[in-house]
């Protein structure tokens, strides 16, 4: 596999394969900014509330905010948001691309620990954050967090106000970890005249996702890479022109980025954005908006069925939802294709590094396929290699690693992905059946043991330890914490998130049970058999 530097940025690359994606039009010469400068201005792309966001309002505020954004960083430096799914999230994403900026989306569960590292990791310029969101002072946050790094980023308080944040205005030298600047001042005044033409193959987007080393992985996605990925779904996934997607997945995941961002421009789409999920507030908005698309992991499925089913309604203008991001109970596909009289529903397969792996069984409505199966590859080329672990290649996959010595287990010799995760095909369709990487997927988010592990271990009372993921009905998988005390005093789940929480971990990595050994069970070489734990508690 060759390597090449575009903007600063040293990828992975290999000219056949490009070469074809380039030839069967996955690839294009275009970016999405060709495709907003040629939107009806009138179109409404984003509905956020009582705010709804037209091609000509995103025109507008993004270019104003790309000519800021162009003073303070240079073309292929990041520029990072940790937003609920608000509105002021597609404005900034398409901004830096204006400005030829890299967008790093950031969950706004990450605390301290995560935040400090992936600034630093990525040398982020701005992070663009709500001044309160859920109770939490995210300018104090981020304040707190910079002040512990030697170039620290820029900190832009989206929904603020002056008094609130303690703000400084545009271009003030008092920033970073000793000032906030506000969203409104950043999105006035004179907009950017000539937006840069970036390259297709240039790196879009950095996102982290956890890794079992512990620390996170940035993923970079090109423009190209996520085109392929958009081409697919609209291929696969009934997608038409005024077709409307509600989005409650969270917009720093690839799922909700591409739904918010990508589809209104390139599929003609309108997204329907929730701050929140609450599954009776969704189905109202769902037929207020006569919803056509979902997507969203095992709960967002569950609770939707439920509410559809207290309100009494079919959604019957639902065409497709897709279930996926973890442990996807076939019944639970066979119950809601039943009761969703006119929409698919089907598991789907993927990873951040190869999104959308398979597309699903959406043929026709009720494939058996949809429910026991993972579903069908779409763009990308997916066989099991040594131990039936599943790989995967393809033009949506991701471009490599920002650090590409994180590269060295995740591709095999003919640079196919490792996913890590075994499998098995039933008549074309791919069903996952473990994981061999030692990864806890808890309602879509990646928890890698490790890092708990090794944080843990510094309590006195714990002289050994192995987080497990178990199944879990509501979430997918939950973290267990099997230890060997050290003598009679045994932790309790509280004393472990005390310990965490002090440690600036995000809660949804927390422990939430707790099981105690005399000994955790070992191969020759001294790796925990972690299989066997599971097996025992899953028993």
């Amino acid at each position: 596999m060759n390597r090449r530097t575009i903007e600063g940025w040293n990828i992975r690359w290999d000219d056949a394969r490009a070469a074809a994606a380039y030839d069967g039009g996955w690839w294009v010469r275009e970016t999405i900014l060709d495709a907003l400068a040629a939107a009806d201005p009138a179109r409404v792309l984003l509905v956020d509330g009582n705010i709804s966001l037209t091609a000509g309002d995103l025109i507008a505020q993004a270019s104003r905010l790309a000519a800021h954004m162009a003073k303070v960083a240079k073309p292929g430096e990041v520029v990072s948001f940790m937003l609920p799914n608000w509105h002021e999230a597609a404005v900034i994403y398409l901004a830096a691309t204006m400005a030829g900026l890299v967008v790093n989306p950031l969950l706004p569960s990450f605390r301290e620990r995560d935040l400090a590292f992936i600034l630093k990791d990525c040398a982020s310029k701005l992070v663009f954050v709500p001044q309160e969101f859920r109770k939490l002072d995210y300018a104090a946050l981020l304040k707190a967090v910079c002040a512990g790094i030697d170039n620290p980023s820029r900190i832009v308080v989206v929904r603020g106000d002056a008094e609130g944040v303690g703000a400084v205005g545009v271009g003030a030298e008092v920033v970073g970890a000793e000032g906030a600047e506000l969203y409104a001042d950043w999105v006035a005044g004179e907009p950017q005249t000539a937006p840069s033409a970036p390259d297709p193959d240039a790196v879009r987007m950095v996102m982290y996702t956890s890794g079992t080393t512990g620390a996170p992985k940035g993923v970079l996605h090109t423009h190209n890479s996520l085109h392929a990925l958009i081409r697919q779904l609209g291929e696969h996934w009934h997608i038409a022109p005024g077709d409307r997607f509600l989005v409650p997945s969270p917009i720093s995941h690839i799922g909700g980025s591409i739904y918010a961002f990508e589809m209104p421009l390139l599929l003609g789409t309108t997204a329907v954005l929730m701050e929140s999920w609450d599954a009776a507030r969704a189905v109202e908005l769902m037929r207020a908006h006569r919803i056509t698309h979902m997507a969203g992991a095992t709960p967002f499925l569950e609770h939707l069925l439920a509410a559809a089913r207290a309100a009494d309604t079919r959604l019957p203008d639902l065409k497709v939802f897709i279930c996926g991001g973890a442990s996807v109970p076939p019944a639970l596909i066979r119950e809601a294709s039943d009761w969703f009289e006119n929409a698919r529903v089907s598991r789907v397969y993927g990873s951040t590094e190869v999104p959308v792996t398979t597309v699903g069984a959406l043929a026709h409505k009720g494939m058996a396929a949809a429910a026991d199966s993972d579903g069908a590859p779409g763009a990308a080329e997916v066989i099991l290699g040594e131990g039936d672990e599943i790989r995967a290649r393809g033009p949506q996959m991701f471009c490599g690693y920002l650090k590409p010595a994180d590269e060295a287990a995740a591709f095999d010799e003919a640079g196919f992905y490792r996913s890590g995760d075994q499998g098995r095909w039933d008549d074309g369709f791919l069903v996952v059946t473990g994981r061999i990487k030692d990864l806890i997927i808890r309602n879509g988010e990646n928890i890698a043991p490790k890092e708990i592990e090794d944080l843990l271990l510094e309590l006195p009372a714990i002289a050994d330890i192995a987080v497990v993921g178990l199944p879990d009905p509501r979430t997918g998988e939950r973290a267990c914490a099997v230890i060997v005390p050290t003598g009679d005093a045994v932790p309790t789940v509280a004393d472990l998130a005390a310990h965490l929480a002090q440690a600036g971990v995000a809660k949804f990595k927390f422990p939430e049970g707790v099981e105690l050994r005399d000994h955790l069970p070992r191969n020759p070489a001294g790796k925990v058999l972690k299989h066997v734990l599971r097996a025992e508690l899953s028993a």
